[in-house]
């Protein structure tokens, strides 16, 4: 059987589009014809080798997605054939296997890990999918692999925001953008977008800020501390991945319980500064794994809210490419054009 993959064969170069053989499932992996993957800033950090040394090349990637299974090996109990399934990085219940390896024509192998969604068909390990009703549409049930999970998760589960509260969010991308739907979905009074492109924050209204601010065009801090009251705000979340932005983030929430949480990722190297004196007034920062999701009990709970109507995915979509465009993609969300982007596999 063949699949068609974008595959990452060198750093800062084009994903190269290849037919490639699929392996044999091996027990606790299953073969899901995909649907739509999501694109992310953790594929770009990948591309530009910003995590570090690659000792994978050439591999495939991506790490959401929605699909139907197709076949399932020994001891899969979590999904059936025909199902459809929420691809997510995030591990649940089920066999964790953690590669799978493609060959190419000529016979040499592509590597690939527990999950991977640049393809059309692709070897997934059971414990990174999640069954979904087949009234949930795959178009927008590929968002909660990671961006749904991570950005409402964060909301939802880390900080349990509270109804009234004020909310600062840094970074307008996927991640910012399900943090701000759910920020709104908890009742936050104050939601503060900010972002340095003035399309995101507009965005960013139509899904419920109370307010937006440019940072490359004004003193986000002090925009922050204005509408406060100089008082800070209740929960940061910083998903923009910059030095500048996560410290900033830290500074801005309020003394006596203001809560930080760094969801973004710096380059490997790069660190931030705070000021520990600002620990001792009772600031707090924090990090994240995915919102702190568990996929099996809150992949079902996105899926209730989105089919009743109060969680609006539809709107997080800001393209659809083919395959065969994911690069232009990739430019596009590297260049801030994009908040989330979908590839539809159904043509390749």
């Amino acid at each position: 059987m063949i699949t068609k993959a974008a595959i990452l064969y060198q750093i800062n170069k084009p994903l190269l589009i290849e037919e490639l053989v699929l392996p044999e499932l091996q027990a606790g992996q299953v073969l899901v014809k995909i649907a739509y993957s999501g694109i992310c800033h953790s594929q770009l950090n990948e591309i530009h080798g910003l995590k570090g040394e690659d000792r994978f090349l050439p591999h495939t990637l991506g790490h959401e997605g929605s699909g139907i299974v197709e076949s399932i090996g020994k001891g899969v109990k979590k999904v059936k054939v025909g199902d459809h399934v929420v691809l997510t990085w995030i591990k649940g219940s089920g066999a964790d296997v953690s590669s799978a390896t493609y060959k190419r024509n000529d016979g040499s192998f592509i590597n690939s890990g527990a999950i991977a969604t640049f393809l059309t068909k692709a070897v997934i390990s059971e414990n990174r999918l999640v069954r979904i009703p087949k009234k949930m549409p795959l178009r927008e049930a590929a968002l909660l692999g990671c961006a749904i999970p991570t950005g409402a998760g964060i909301v939802m589960n880390t900080l349990r925001v509270q109804p009234d509260s004020s909310v600062a969010i840094f970074g307008i991308g996927g991640i910012g953008l399900s943090a701000l739907l759910a920020a709104k979905l908890k009742g936050a009074g104050i939601i503060i977008a900010i972002d340095i492109h003035d399309l995101k924050l507009a965005q960013a209204t139509q899904f419920g800020a109370t307010h937006i601010v440019n940072a490359a065009k004004r003193d986000a801090l002090s925009e922050i501390l204005g509408i406060t009251n100089n008082r800070g705000v209740d929960y940061a979340i910083e998903s923009a991945g910059k030095t500048g932005s996560m410290e900033m983030a830290f500074q801005s929430v309020r003394n006596n319980g203001g809560i930080c949480v760094i969801a973004g990722n710096l380059p490997k190297g790069e660190y931030i500064s705070i000021n520990p004196f600002a620990l001792i007034e009772g600031k707090q920062i924090t990090g994240t794994w995915g919102g702190e999701s568990l996929p099996d009990k809150d992949i079902p709970k996105y899926v209730k809210l989105f089919l009743s109507g109060r969680l609006d995915l539809k709107k997080l979509i800001s393209q659809v490419h083919n395959l065969e465009y994911i690069n232009e993609a990739i430019c596009k969300l590297e260049k801030g054009e994009l908040g989330r982007v979908l590839i539809d596999m159904s043509g390749a």
